[in-house]
Order: structure tokens, then sequence, then C-alpha cells
């Protein structure tokens, strides 16, 4: 049974991972920190602390990060160094920074780590099915939709979901999409933000949504829409509970729930 904590525990996709480890027989929740919340109780005999020792104090095996991009990785540094496991779905973390982290994850004798932008396993799905369908369409546009406490736009979701439509075409060899024939904005930002490949990336935040993915790619005389729906927060704790299994089997940092897939 792995040893598992929590950061980030009393946040709302932290709490529903203290919930998720609970309630499965091969993982026990030992651990939980959150310095917004110390000595409050997540479970019975066990009490949030402020501090990342607690996991050491713990013997945490498994940490999961669901905290902030400004915490995350001095979080997921602290367990590099401490020979802890970790799998981490906080947003908002730079290229550069996710780099660093699979020196550190990947350096002799380090524990490993899992870090995915989405653990939606539908959402997984939906970024594979844009893949095969980029070489073969002619323009697309990606729109995705959170609550309006999200503090990042766009989505790390949404950025990978671009960045894995050009490397297809890439790899398919047919380049780029035609570029945008907009001449002029009437107001600043209408077309959206430019991902890779000048993919416009579309963000809405409005309260009542949880976390939401549209891709359209369009051809002529035709279109093809893949749209992923997370209405509850409990959709990602299959993806979160998979990757707390399999990361101390697998070695280094692994970027994305594909791997463990098989996708």
């Amino acid at each position: 049974m792995a040893r598992i904590g929590v950061l980030g525990a009393l946040g709302k996709m932290g709490a529903a991972v203290c919930q998720a480890v609970r309630a499965v027989p091969d993982l026990e929740l030992v651990a939980a920190v959150d310095p917004a919340g110390a000595g409050e109780q997540v479970a019975p005999g066990l009490v949030v602390g402020a501090e990342l020792a607690a996991l050491r104090d713990a013997g945490v095996e498994v940490a999961i990060d669901f905290t902030h991009a400004s915490a995350a990785f001095d979080n997921l540094s602290w367990c590099a160094d401490n020979g802890v496991h970790a799998v981490s779905g906080t947003t908002g973390l730079s290229e550069e920074t996710v780099a660093e982290l699979a020196r550190r994850f990947g350096a002799p004798g380090a524990p490993n780590a899992v870090i995915a932008p989405n653990f939606a396993i539908t959402a997984v799905l939906l970024v594979r099915l844009a893949e095969l369908a980029a070489p073969h369409l002619e323009g697309v546009e990606v729109i995705e939709l959170h609550h309006d406490q999200k503090r990042d736009a766009p989505s790390g979701t949404a950025i990978e979901t671009a960045n894995r439509i050009a490397a297809a075409r890439a790899a398919a060899g047919v380049g780029p999409f035609a570029p945008d024939p907009t001449e002029q904005e009437r107001l600043p930002g209408a077309r959206g933000a430019r991902g890779a490949g000048g993919i416009a990336i579309h963000a809405v935040r409005l309260p009542g949504l949880v976390a939401h993915e549209e891709v359209i790619f369009g051809a002529v005389g035709q279109s093809l829409t893949i749209r992923q729906d997370s209405y509850d927060r409990r959709s990602f704790m299959p993806g979160v509970l998979l990757a707390a299994r399999r990361v101390a089997a697998t070695p280094g940092l692994t970027y994305g729930l594909e791997p463990l897939l098989g996708l």
C-alpha cells in the first residue's frame, strides 16, 4: 500500500484528491500539507501540516501536488531532493520549469514524477484525437472553458493541444495551417491568443463551469468538432490515482498521462 501525501490539501482539487485516496484500498493518505489551513483535520486522526517536512515525518512515498505555479516548483524540487515520488496537476508551469524538474527527477538516484496538464482521461483522448485529425484538415481553433476562479489563461491543456496539433502536422510533412486572413481586430484580442503553429486559442471564464475544451477543425464544405467536458472534479481522480500507482515504476519525469495509458 503506497503512502500518499497531498500538497494543497484544502484547495478544491486537493480536497477531492484526499477523498479519492481514502476511498481506495491500495493507497493510504498519511499526510496533508496546506499553509493556509495548518491544524485543520482532513481525515480522522490526520491534521494538515504547514511545512513539507510533514511528508518526511509521515514516511510519504508519493506526493500529489495541486497547488499554484508559484509554489509547485519548490514543492516538486523538495520531493526530488528528498526521495519522494511526485504527481502534479498544478497548471501554469513554464516550459523552463518543466525542463528543470525533468533534470532534477532524471538525476541518478532521484525519485520519479508525473506532471500532467489535465488528469481527465477524456481530455487526454481529446488531444490524441486532435493529433490524428490535424494532418488532414485545413484549419483549427481551440476554445477552452473554465470556472471563473481559474488563475491562468489559456489552460495548460489548451496550450498542449495546440503544441500537439502543430507537431502532428510537422511530423506528417504538411506544414502549418494557412495564416489568419484577419487584417483588423475591431477589439484587441478578438481572434484569441496564438499557440504553437499560430493556432488560435480562446479562453472562456464563467461561473458554473468546471473544465471544458473544444477543438474545431475546418475544411472545404465540412468541419469536425471534438469536445471534452468535466462536470465535476471527480472526473480527474481516475487519472490522478493511476499516476500515483504508476509513478514509482516510471523512471524520470513523465509529462502527460499518455504513456501511462499506452497512447
